[in-house]
């Protein structure tokens, strides 16, 4: 938690420096206002012996208005500082956990998987806040008044301290019996949390299968099992929390009624009565103290394990580390795999073994194979999505590793598999990150994309608004999208990941036909299923289990390599081949 508040900003210090001055007078004006209430009682009690001075009722009684609107004020400061420190707390961790989770690479992000960190920036900042708005107060003010009213009390009668100390005692071994019992039910709820969002944004996410395949009810009882154990575990927490305000309440009549009870045996004169009365005051205020800190415990195990959650994030070492290179951008790119193998994180096997080749300036280079070979894991060490286990990926020479991260991303126009469209615009789409294309290059991105002509006849044309994940518009409208925004951004390489799948052969030739004559100078990598995409490749390599079994052209492969005719029969006729 301390950790955690290293987050704030230097005015936030000076607020809370306020904040203690405040909570030390608001306690201060509390504990003097008895004080005048037993004046006040003395005087009454001389009622019956015609003595009463009125003026001193008075007096007193206008000090005790002064103060009580005073200790209001400071409460009312105290709350508004208090929150704005809150606020700007949960501000500070958020953007700084936002910016982390940014800078992680896919390892990190499985690590943790989505749906938890969405919980960690959320929910549990959330409690970190509360913890923070409500405990800044009642954990300064608690102890202060507990401290300085028990001091007051102490001369005004054995008796009453005793039966005061004991009330306390029983207060305690409540709190420290139910915070033993509920602090592993809060543990659990956040996982649980964490469960639920991830079957909840599971079910939104794949709506459309869900739907095909009737699964309505096998997915409603998955959700509801985990919202059973999640409902489960907080009634459990609440209910034993909720021994507290019963407990509380009996521990103080009864504290309330020693008191009287004693007090029926030592009071002898107006002092005495006037010493009960006061003391009864300062008891209540230190039960109270204590009843404010049992308050803490209840929100204190969950912003703690909070707190655990978002330093786990904050505290991880990133596997991919930006260089110092940055090489300037000329436009041509010569891409080596020299030995390349990779694992993933955690994995005993490897999903690449010994890869290499060399991609030259201009170049379009097609990757093949069976599902699960290694593709896609290929094409990715490029932009470092991930990085090699042994070898090395060059770019012009260098080792991407050394490569600043943004200069390296600058270089590459990468399309992934699954085109990804953000809420906005055509254009807001295409021109999207740090690109700053200006319209003409917009326009001839679409073009190339093969993209001009739907965008065309929507409303607005490039200023027409898209949904968030793009689910106004088609999958293959989408995929020319995607590929759009990586031919405006004008990079050195380009990366198809099976960006090609959605589109039918007639665009699909288009597109490409297009792209060679547009971006000869660009390097190229395609990754496809079908064999009609890549056999103009200038160079294709067929990956089986990861190692490479073939490389050169169409009409070579078709001759020498056993994986690649077997893909190709599957697709085409001899004659069509």
């Amino acid at each position: 938690m301390f950790k955690l508040l290293r987050n704030l900003k230097w005015f936030d210090y000076i607020f809370l420096i306020i904040v203690v001055g405040l909570v030390v007078l608001q306690v201060w004006l509390d504990l003097t206002i008895p004080e005048y209430t037993s004046k006040i009682v003395v005087e009454l009690c001389k009622v019956e012996y015609g003595t009463v001075d009125i003026n001193v009722i008075w007096y007193n009684g206008g000090y005790m208005l002064l103060f009580a609107f005073a200790s209001l004020a400071s409460a009312i400061l105290v709350g508004y500082l208090v929150a704005r420190v809150a606020a700007g707390l949960g501000f500070n961790i958020r953007e700084k956990l936002y910016n982390k989770i940014q800078s992680f690479s896919l390892a990190e992000i499985n690590k943790f998987s989505t749906p938890s960190l969405i919980t960690r920036t959320t929910n549990d900042i959330r409690q970190v806040t509360m913890l923070v708005s409500f405990g800044a107060q009642a954990l300064l003010k608690a102890p202060i008044m507990a401290v300085l009213a028990i001091l007051k009390i102490l001369n005004k009668g054995v008796e009453w301290s005793i039966a005061t100390a004991v009330a306390i005692g029983i207060l305690l071994v409540i709190v420290v019996i139910i915070v033993a019992f509920v602090i592993p039910k809060f543990k659990k709820m956040q996982t649980l949390t964490d469960n639920l969002n991830k079957v909840t944004r599971e079910n939104l996410t794949g709506i459309r299968v869900v739907r095909a395949s009737n699964a309505e009810d096998f997915e409603t009882a998955k959700f509801e099992n985990i919202n059973d154990d999640l409902t489960k575990t907080n009634l459990f927490a609440n209910r034993i929390l909720g021994i507290l305000n019963p407990g509380m309440t009996l521990i103080m009549s009864g504290l309330s009624l020693a008191i009287f009870w004693i007090g029926a045996y030592v009071v002898k004169d107006p002092i005495s009565f006037a010493n009960m009365t006061t003391f009864m005051t300062y008891a209540v205020q230190v039960v109270m103290s204590f009843i404010m800190l049992v308050a803490i415990f209840m929100i204190l195990p969950r912003a703690l394990i909070s707190a655990k959650r978002i330093n786990a994030v904050l505290d991880t070492k990133n596997s991919i580390v930006s260089g110092g290179y940055k090489d300037e951008f000329n436009g041509t790119a010569t891409v080596v795999f020299d030995k390349v193998s990779f694992k993933y994180p955690g994995a005993d096997d490897y999903v690449l073994k010994n890869i290499s080749f060399s991609a030259n300036e201009g170049e379009t280079v097609a990757f093949i194979g069976s599902t699960g070979s290694g593709k896609s894991t290929l094409i990715n060490l490029i932009p470092r999505l991930y990085d090699v286990t042994d070898g090395q990926v060059l770019i012009d020479g260098v080792d991407v590793r050394d490569y600043d991260i943004e200069a390296l991303n600058k270089k590459i126009g990468y399309v992934p598999q699954k085109g990804v469209l953000f809420y906005g615009t055509v254009k807001s789409n295409v021109n999207f990150g740090d690109n700053n294309a200006d319209d003409e290059t917009i326009q001839n991105a679409l073009s190339i994309a093969q993209a001009s002509n739907f965008v065309g006849k929507m409303k607005d044309g490039v200023d027409s608004q898209i949904a968030q994940g793009g689910t106004n518009v088609s999958g293959g409208q989408k995929q020319r999208l995607s590929i759009a925004r990586a031919i405006a951004r004008k990079p050195e390489i380009f990366i198809f990941d099976d960006s090609f799948s959605a589109l039918d052969y007639k665009t699909d030739r288009k597109l490409r036909s297009a792209l060679k004559k547009h971006t000869t100078n660009v390097t190229k990598f395609i990754v496809a299923q079908r064999i009609g995409t890549i056999k103009d490749a200038d160079k294709i390599i067929v990956l089986d289990k990861g190692e490479m079994v073939g490389m050169g052209k169409h009409e070579d492969l078709l001759k020498n390599c056993p994986v690649y005719q077997e893909i190709a029969l599957s697709q085409l006729s001899k004659e069509e081949l």
